[in-house]
């Protein structure tokens, strides 16, 4: 029986005047405008949370093609995926360290080590590995789709490491003349690295073979849109089978005009239900699959998407290219824009977690002896704990436990940050007083870095209860969970622009939050460098701090 084919909205010539609402597809920081939109909410009433809380549901499993997953992955979706771009790029130094060992090992043996001109071969094999590499990358070995082929494993890197020994006979020949010794070193060079190349192909092999058992390859890809493009799509994919593409849920915000399953896929629920899918279990990519001409719905998706740390693709209709500037995707053999991407993906991703760990426990061992002392401080100025422990909103809106020096009185603590602190406040100790000014309070805090529930540089955890205006965070500011798609920082880019302490107002937050989103649009490790060394002398005399 087919399957309906519900009608999308889609908006009539006449509807998509420009002058009533647009479409902008601006990246995570930008918001995907409607009629009547607006950043900040300035009345309770007039709020609108982007993630509302739904009615309870059936937890469902979420739907996979049996055919295709492994059945470790098919009970257990939270495993940790692993990166084709690290592993390619992991794979392009191996291959050089490779090319050069091959090069130098034959100066082990007597024979070569007397006989070959090895101020010739050195800059050769420094030539060869340069030029390995790019030859191998020329004949498409670091194409992770190629991985499928047995051939191209062996054939390729082959054909790629052949033509560098031939060039490098070349630049040989012209700089010193053939010679029978240094064809044999060339021979030998060849020979080692076709064993090289093909040994670190078998094992990469073996590990990618444990790696789609394990289920941590390929992509959870959920779609958004049950109407005749989502139909479409599923049918596509289902027809493909690729093994590293794993459709994982399909919803749709029309649930009483659909069947319980479609094409084969169980309807999980509304885009709400996506968004609490995301936040418990491994999604990677959402595919929109939604006319680009049904603003509304689209744009009403959209907000809600680009609060999640997961990258977003728009299937294209005929409508596609309406939207300019923006990069595409290739999924399965399809074309997808480019909607929104995670901010910190593949290496950016392990700079800044070698950044955060690595100065993180540096900074504890250099402070450790402060601490130690304050620690002392606190106990004998009132009794209590040394650790504050709050629980704050970090990652994915994940709950952390945060540490800080206890800085108040034991009975008048507040965990949930009901009342924020401000100025005189007569909850705050003496020498809490001292080392909020300071910001020494937030020296545990670097334990919390070394666990990996923060990073250095950041959006500031906030507690679960903050509000500004009598309004919580979410509700005053619209955009506000598009912060927590990164992990919470000690400082912020937000914090040395001045925008810290009490939020009295709507706007004071709204701040902190544009801050907060150009600090994730713009990350690079310059930058870190940058708010860390405006954060030092800031830290010694800030006002803003009580």
């Amino acid at each position: 029986m087919q399957a309906p084919e519900p009608k999308d909205d889609i908006a009539s010539s006449s509807d998509l005047n420009p002058s009533k609402f647009s479409i902008s597809v601006v990246g995570p920081s930008g918001v995907f405008d409607r009629p009547g939109s607006a950043i900040l909410g300035h009345r309770r009433h007039a709020v609108r949370q982007v993630i509302s809380e739904t009615e309870p549901r059936k937890q469902r499993p979420l739907d996979t093609d049996s055919g295709l997953i492994p059945t470790k992955m098919r009970m257990e979706d939270d495993v940790q995926p692993v990166s084709a771009a690290v592993i390619l790029g992991l794979l392009g130094v191996a291959d050089g360290f490779a090319i050069f060992v091959s090069g130098v090992a034959p100066a082990l043996l007597p024979f070569f080590r007397d006989a070959v001109d090895w101020q010739v071969a050195e800059v050769t094999i420094a030539l060869g590995t340069i030029l390995g590499v790019n030859f191998l990358h020329l004949f498409g070995c670091y194409r992770f789709d190629a991985w499928h082929d047995r051939g191209a494993r062996i054939y390729q890197p082959i054909a790629g490491w052949l033509l560098t020994i031939v060039t490098a006979a070349g630049a040989i020949f012209i700089a010193s003349g053939p010679t029978l010794r240094m064809g044999a070193w060339l021979i030998l060079w060849m020979v080692l690295g076709i064993l090289a190349l093909l040994t670190i192909r078998w094992i990469l092999h073996c590990q990618i073979a444990t790696w789609k058992r394990a289920g941590r390859l390929g992509k959870n890809v959920a779609v958004v849109g049950a109407g005749p493009i989502g139909q479409q799509l599923l049918r596509h994919f289902k027809a493909a089978r690729d093994p590293l593409i794993r459709i994982v849920g399909v919803y749709d915000d029309r649930l009483s005009k659909l069947p319980p399953r479609l094409i084969g896929h169980t309807l999980q629920g509304t885009v709400d239900d996506l968004i609490n899918d995301v936040r418990r279990r491994r999604i990677d990519i959402v595919i929109v699959a939604l006319p680009l001409a049904a603003a509304w719905r689209l744009s009403e998706v959209m907000n809600k998407l680009r609060l999640l740390p997961v990258d977003v693709r728009l299937a294209v209709d005929k409508f596609g290219f309406q939207l300019r500037d923006r990069s595409v995707s290739h999924l399965g053999g399809l074309t997808f824009l480019d909607a929104i991407d995670k901010p910190l993906r593949g290496w950016r991703w392990i700079a800044k977690d070698i950044e955060d760990r690595t100065v993180s426990a540096l900074i504890l061992l250099l402070v450790a002896p402060v601490m130690m002392i304050i620690a002392l401080l606190i106990k004998l100025d009132s009794p209590g704990s040394v650790l504050f422990r709050q629980k704050r909103y970090g990652f994915n809106n994940q709950l952390i436990e945060v540490f800080k020096f206890r800085t108040m009185y034991h009975h008048a603590s507040d965990p949930n940050g009901v009342q924020l602190t401000r100025r005189n406040d007569p909850r705050i100790t003496r020498i809490g007083a001292f080392l909020r000014r300071t910001s020494i309070d937030e020296f545990p805090q670097f334990i919390n870095v070394l666990r990996g529930e923060m990073s250095i540089v950041g959006p500031r955890p906030h507690a679960t209860a903050a509000k500004a205006a009598g309004l919580l965070y979410r509700e005053a500011v619209k955009a506000y969970d598009a912060r927590h798609r990164v992990k919470p920082g000690i400082t912020g880019w937000a914090q040395v622009n001045g925008w810290r302490g009490e939020t009295a107002t709507v706007e004071q937050i709204a701040k902190r939050v544009e801050h907060d989103l150009y600090y994730i649009e713009h990350w690079s490790l310059l930058l870190d460098l940058q708010i860390i060394a405006r954060t030092i002398p800031m830290a010694l005399a800030n006002r803003h701090a009580f």
